[in-house]
């Protein structure tokens, strides 16, 4: 997995990418930030230090999650753009 910025950079992002949840497979490239753009919800994570995270429900916006994995289980919203 690659990633273009160090942990806790402030760089703007160097590119985006849609996101289709999955519980058995790591992003193709660790992400900063998240846009839900579809349907509010609930997201679920596996962050860069491998802990597994969940959030409350969210709605539509931009939200700062350093993440390597975007979980199907426990993810409700839909429409996520991951931000490298």
């Amino acid at each position: 997995m690659s990633e273009r910025f160090p942990y806790g950079s402030m760089e703007p992002a160097g590119g985006a990418y849609v996101i289709t949840p999955n519980d058995d497979e790591d992003l193709k490239e660790r992400i900063r930030a998240i846009t839900i753009g579809g349907e509010a919800g609930t997201i679920s994570y596996v962050g860069w230090d491998g802990n597994t995270y969940s959030t409350a429900s969210l709605p539509v916006g931009d939200y700062a999650i350093y993440a390597k994995r975007i979980l199907a289980t426990g993810t409700s919203a839909t429409g996520i753009t991951g931000w490298a």
